[in-house]
């Protein structure tokens, strides 16, 4: 809510810091901002900024009077207005810090943390000891978290911001690293995963690079204007993670009864239909640009799921299978 970069760390939360000027003015003294800000160990520019959210937020009527050097209420007051807010949000609010862990180890986290932090300090103190009881009925846990370069994401997130051109040496797996010219458009975290979505200009294309393959990364020095025609949405509609393809392939996967409750569990994709099957499988439909990240899908499910559509899905699937069991052929 506030904040002041020079105050002490030891120095009091913004509620009970409103709560001391609203106890100050209500006693008739005329305080001033330097006494106000000695009392709570903060700068004169925080008392400043509490008093004008007390007024403009809070809606009480704080005035500065010049011929006493000091605050006063030009009103009535009859008590500090308190802050209103139900169990559901206050749940939310630990779900919110939980759920930071995709953003641990990136420019977001420190940020995100504070501000969650302000939030919580700016709670009765009832309030703030039922969040403590909350912390331990909810967590999140990730199988598989992304290794990233701190520098490197960092000089990634600027540059979506500010448009700026980036110069990559970019690996992608078993190639070695190459230059890449690129427009940084986009910062997304899918699944778990990051992704970056920029214009490469050897290939006159949108291409998506995955931060942790990223070696090395400078700005050119230029800027850009993005194109009114990129739209992850769009990009992603026909795709079944982060791949898009230029086909368009017809997908249908029959799950047994053992696999087809958990297919039921969830929605795969917006284009899918799913279909009930005599003896408790299901057969499940999509629509798709590309096969690469289905295939896998396909794989992780044994053989509880069977592809009936399209044939080079099926085959795919049946050769990956084959190297599994037999990894020369």
């Amino acid at each position: 809510m506030l904040s002041d970069k020079n105050s002490s760390p030891l120095s009091r939360p913004p509620l009970e810091r409103m709560l001391r000027i609203h106890q100050a003015l209500q006693a008739g003294g005329f305080p001033n901002a330097s006494k106000l800000a000695h009392e709570a160990e903060v700068s004169t520019k925080t008392i400043h900024r509490d008093i004008e959210f007390m007024r403009d937020r809070l809606n009480l009527p704080v005035e500065y009077a010049a011929s006493r050097n000091g605050y006063f209420y030009n009103g009535e007051v009859s008590a500090f207005p308190t802050m209103q807010i139900t169990e559901g949000e206050i749940f939310a609010l630990v779900v919110a810090e939980k759920a930071l862990q995709q953003y641990r180890g990136t420019s977001f986290e420190k940020p995100l943390l504070s501000a969650i932090k302000k939030m919580e300090q700016a709670l009765p103190d009832t309030i703030s000891l039922n969040l403590a009881d909350i912390e331990q009925t909810i967590s999140f846990r990730t199988r598989a978290e992304p290794i990233l370069n701190l520098e490197i994401f960092d000089a990634l997130a600027k540059a979506v911001a500010q448009r700026q051109q980036l110069e990559l040496h970019y690996r992608k797996p078993g190639q070695p690293a190459e230059k890449r010219i690129v427009d940084a458009y986009h910062l997304a975290n899918i699944n778990g995963e990051w992704y970056l979505f920029a214009f490469d200009h050897a290939r006159k294309d949108l291409r998506t690079f995955v931060p942790a393959r990223i070696q090395s990364v400078q700005p050119t020095g230029k800027t850009f204007e993005r194109t009114q025609k990129f739209s992850l949405e769009k990009r992603l509609r026909d795709s079944f993670g982060v791949h898009s393809g230029e086909g368009e392939f017809a997908i249908v996967i029959r799950f047994n009864a053992r696999a087809a409750d958990y297919i039921r569990e969830k929605k795969w994709h917006p284009s899918q239909t799913l279909r009930e099957l005599k003896g408790g499988g299901a057969e499940l439909k999509m629509k798709l640009s590309s096969l690469a990240e289905v295939q896998r899908w396909v794989l992780s499910w044994g053989g509880d799921a069977i592809v009936l559509k399209p044939h080079e899905l099926a085959e795919s699937v049946r050769q990956a299978a084959r190297k599994i069991l037999h990894p020369a052929a």
